[in-house]
């Protein structure tokens, strides 16, 4: 370790080595290059998804160009998040301001998609030159009569993590909107899945054989209308907590819906989210047709993931994602495929999960908080990994170290998630860990 900034010491340990605590939720280290994105980035994962609204950037065209259908949020009905909409701000507003060009493209914007509402993200510069996003929003909002609401999302103010906050902001002014409906008795609203290649319906269907009834999902495949309702349900289940977990938690304090947090990914996670609501409602019944569903799933999946099991047998992995939830289920999931994680970090864990992967993984096992490419490139140096599981800035590390790499990240165009998910995890780890290629290589 002697290699790394002295002042991110602390946020390093290897298990079995260093009894210490990591640090974490920290500011990056100067110097450092952090693999974090910027505050509109956080918020523009979690609202873009949905997909009946309008989703306009205020500011230079190059931040437009990070939302330009990139994302595997798929939708069941319309496709505006797609698009990518921005005032394409340059010196002229730089100088005079930018309001009344922000206000002509929405009218024009909303005149010609007809959206259920509208966000409008703050970009740095915004943030610098003063503009009244707030104030321009009022107005459209009064001559339009659609929610234009305001995300100040000014990539400056902090990471990805603020944004997530300011994104929960924005999402809590629509919430209990609609005063007439009535939810049914077994109701949930699922949170923090974004329909990654359509996983949010595979999540539903499970829940749907079990009875439970689906209020809204935040966002993936989202409406507005359904966010409006989303004060209904019964129960909230968190998946991504990093980004969702201060909803849920204005949500039980204002509507008094508890929640709980759970990860899809993995066999024995996606078995625990379906238990534990079933438990949640007290349902025997529910809780019998859960049984029944995992043990269904299960028992075809297994016999399918023995073949690459016996091929993936002590191979050794290194794990770099956003948030911990996913770095935690990750593990189990290689586990059940024979490999050892021997790296393994995230931008935005807390101490909990820290903890939690030290318990889980093998003495040696190299554990990061907010790491940068020159820590992981020499991570999988040290510790040999195969395989690198990580996210669109992750990938250039594995191919330059020639190194087999797993996207898990919004990019990606295939289900990881539940049951079925748990396969193609299989297929791709296989794929990229036993390449020929690699025999090319020294």
């Amino acid at each position: 370790m002697d290699t790394f900034i002295n002042d991110r010491q602390n946020q390093i340990l290897t298990k079995g080595k260093d009894d210490a605590t990591i640090a974490c939720g920290k500011a990056s280290v100067a110097g450092s290059v952090s693999q974090r994105a910027c505050v509109f980035c956080g918020s523009r994962v979690v609202l873009y998804p949905i997909a009946d609204a309008l989703h306009l950037i205020h500011g230079p065209v190059g931040c437009a160009a990070y939302t330009w259908d990139i994302r595997g949020a798929l939708s069941s009905g319309p496709q505006i998040h797609r698009l990518s909409f921005t005032t394409d701000l340059k010196e002229k507003e730089v100088v005079f301001g930018g309001e009344e060009r922000l206000y002509k493209a929405l009218i024009s914007l909303i005149e010609t998609y007809k959206p259920k509402g509208a966000f409008v993200y703050a970009t740095c510069i915004v943030g610098v030159i003063g503009d009244d996003v707030e104030a321009v929003c009022r107005r459209v909002t009064r001559e339009t009569g659609i929610d234009v609401i305001p995300v100040m999302s000014e990539g400056f103010n902090g990471t990805k993590k603020d944004g997530y906050k300011i994104a929960c902001g924005a999402l809590s002014k629509l919430i209990g909107t609609d005063t007439t409906y009535q939810a049914p008795e077994h109701s949930i609203n699922i949170l923090g899945d974004f329909n990654l290649a359509g996983e949010l319906w595979m999540l539903a269907e499970y829940y749907k054989k079990m009875g439970v009834n689906l209020v809204g999902a935040m966002t993936g495949d989202g409406r507005v209308d359904d966010i409006r309702k989303a004060h209904t349900a019964k129960l909230n289940v968190v998946q991504c907590s990093g980004s969702m977990i201060g909803l849920a938690k204005e949500m039980k304090e204002k509507y008094g819906i508890p929640f709980m947090k759970v990860s899809y990914f993995g066999i024995e996670d996606m078995s625990d989210a379906l238990y534990e609501v079933a438990k949640f409602f007290k349902s025997d019944e529910m809780m019998e047709k859960a049984r029944k569903l995992v043990t269904e799933e299960i028992s075809k999946l297994l016999p399918q993931l023995a073949q690459y099991r016996e091929k993936l047998e002590g191979k050794k992995a290194a794990i770099y994602v956003g948030g911990a939830f996913k770095a935690i289920s990750l593990v189990k999931a290689l586990r059940l495929l024979g490999m050892k994680t021997v790296v393994v970090g995230s931008q935005t864990g807390n101490s909990d999960d820290y903890n939690l992967l030290k318990d889980m993984c093998d003495d040696g096992t190299i554990i990061c908080d907010d790491s940068n490419p020159n820590e992981l490139s020499e991570f999988v140096k040290q510790t040999g990994a195969d395989l690198f599981i990580g996210g669109v800035k992750e990938r250039p590390i594995a191919y330059k170290l020639g190194l087999g790499f797993c996207d898990h990240n919004h990019e990606r165009k295939e289900a990881l998630a539940g049951y079925e998910g748990m396969l193609n995890f299989a297929k791709e780890v296989y794929a990229s860990v036993c390449s020929p290629v690699w025999q090319f290589m020294k």
